[in-house]
């Protein structure tokens, strides 16, 4: 299945575009609703519980195709309730083939083009380095707090163990989460001195990683 063919550089193209994308989100939102064996009911429950209600009516018209708008605050909030995510709302892989990415442009691959909506391209690194800045933080801070949770659990398991047995085995675990605390921490001290670098904020750091930072803070490149 394809979306409908088009007119390529027709202007009126666009608002048919616009159209086929709402169709396309609604034609999946259906599909899962009734995949998960829910009524419109209980659909428009779930968006409440969210804390953002959608009617029952509303979700009918909007699978009927009789709705003319679909915020995106919409699918967003459709796409928590039905236990999915929000671009397989908009791009359904694996359900159509092709999608029209923009108008006045040919049909491309599904696949493809959600991977160009979130930015997931080959270059989408390269082309946001404060993005890429952030993912590496987001990534090593998680490697740190775990190690450092880690090494704080078996400190504890130590410290209450019920014989010499048990309290070595803790101790080598906590040894080796110390270790691997030791690496996180410093990779992630190499992260935040490039975004220092590079001039842009530093992300705030847990208590338990007040250390990370050196004293004296890090030198920002000044070209």
């Amino acid at each position: 299945m394809t979306q409908s063919d088009f007119d390529d550089g027709n202007e009126d193209d666009v608002p048919e575009w616009a159209d086929r994308v709402m169709a396309d989100v609604a034609r999946e939102v259906r599909r899962r609703r009734k995949e998960m064996k829910w009524t419109a009911q209980k659909l428009a429950d779930r968006c409440e519980e969210i804390g953002y209600p959608i009617p029952r009516n509303v979700i009918a018209n909007m699978e009927s195709g009789r709705r003319a708008v679909l915020p995106l605050v919409e699918v967003m909030v459709l796409a928590k309730a039905l236990y999915t995510h929000p671009l397989r709302l908009i791009y359904p892989v694996g359900y159509v083939e092709e999608v029209q990415q923009l108008p006045l442009t040919y049909p491309v691959d599904t696949a493809k083009a959600m991977r160009w909506f979130a930015g997931l391209n080959e270059n989408y690194q390269a082309d946001h380095r404060m993005l890429h800045h952030h993912i590496a933080h987001a990534s090593a801070l998680e490697r740190a707090l775990f190690a450092v949770q880690g090494e704080e659990r078996q400190r504890w398991a130590a410290e209450r163990a019920i014989d010499d047995t048990a309290r070595a085995k803790a101790l080598r675990t906590q040894a080796d989460f110390a270790e691997r605390a030791a690496r996180a921490k410093d990779e992630l001290c190499q992260v935040r001195s490039a975004i220092a670098a590079d001039g842009e904020p530093l992300p705030d750091l847990p208590d338990t990683l007040a250390d990370v930072d050196p004293a004296e803070g890090y030198e920002r490149d000044t070209d």
